[in-house]
């Protein structure tokens, strides 16, 4: 693995840890119009990703395929999202903005569920950020260097928030600043693990590449749509969430063209 790769995979896990570190210098838990405005950003820069880093890129390498180079894309995309609509049954988390926890009936404690929440949107991501390295490594001429590194850049953004996201809260609930700053970093240790168990499958991978980057992008949909955009439009209405999500889509966006 070279080193571009290296750092490449592992910019989204330090974005996700420079957030957790926000614990140790802010006083007060993140108030709720914060929260929706980095919910929103997080929101929009996955939308872009999916789009412009993910399903576009699946097309393009389908052109082959004529009138249907769309079923590799339909195929992955709903693979990805019924992928995330299981984990989101079988693994106990919890949400922010409820005290009700999703998933089987379990013991463990809020701070743990609430770990796990941001951990499982945080799998379609690391594999986004590997399959689209996996199809650089290979020499796919659709995937540029540049190209990879805009959807690294992009998902380290918006983990930042995420990051702070997570780790205020456990300070909240009674978790010490280091435990809560530790809880924050595990939440992001999937992204750059599911990246290189994808960069190793490299070999396995090429064929089903149009099939893997639509799937990252159903996965990451899934998570926009049943998580991220409920908690920014939890509680007293607001419209700041969305001008928020408009940011970060415009972002990624911008980030992919120019970069990629």
């Amino acid at each position: 693995m070279n080193l571009n790769v290296f750092y490449g995979i592992l910019i989204p896990f330090i974005g996700t840890s420079a957030g957790a570190a926000c614990v140790f210098f802010m006083k007060k838990d993140l108030n709720q119009w914060v929260q929706r405005c980095l919910t929103g950003f997080a929101a929009g820069v996955m939308v872009a990703a999916s789009v412009w880093s993910l399903l576009i890129p699946a097309l393009e390498q389908s052109e082959g395929m004529g009138k249907l180079s769309f079923v590799p894309a339909a195929v992955g995309f709903w693979a990805g999202v019924l992928f995330l609509f299981l984990l989101d049954h079988i693994i106990p988390h919890l949400h922010q903005q409820t005290d009700k926890a999703e998933g089987p009936k379990s013991r463990l404690q809020k701070t743990t569920m609430l770990i796990l929440a941001v951990t499982l949107h945080n799998i379609p991501e690391g594999m986004a950020v590997g399959v689209v390295y996996a199809g650089y490594l290979t020499g796919n001429v659709q995937i540029t260097l540049m190209g990879a590194l805009a959807l690294s850049l992009g998902i380290a953004i918006q983990n930042f928030p995420e990051g702070a996201i997570i780790s205020m809260p456990l300070r909240s609930e009674g978790m010490g600043k280091t435990k809560a700053f530790i809880g924050g970093v595990l939440s992001g240790i999937v992204e750059p693990i599911g990246a290189v168990i994808t960069i190793l499958a490299a070999g396995l991978i090429v064929p089903a590449l149009p099939y893997l980057l639509s799937f990252a992008a159903g996965a990451m949909l899934y998570v926009v749509v049943e998580e991220l955009i409920p908690e920014m439009s939890a509680g007293e209405h607001s419209n700041i969430g969305t001008i928020f999500f408009a940011v970060g889509f415009t972002l990624m966006m911008i980030l992919d063209v120019a970069l990629g």
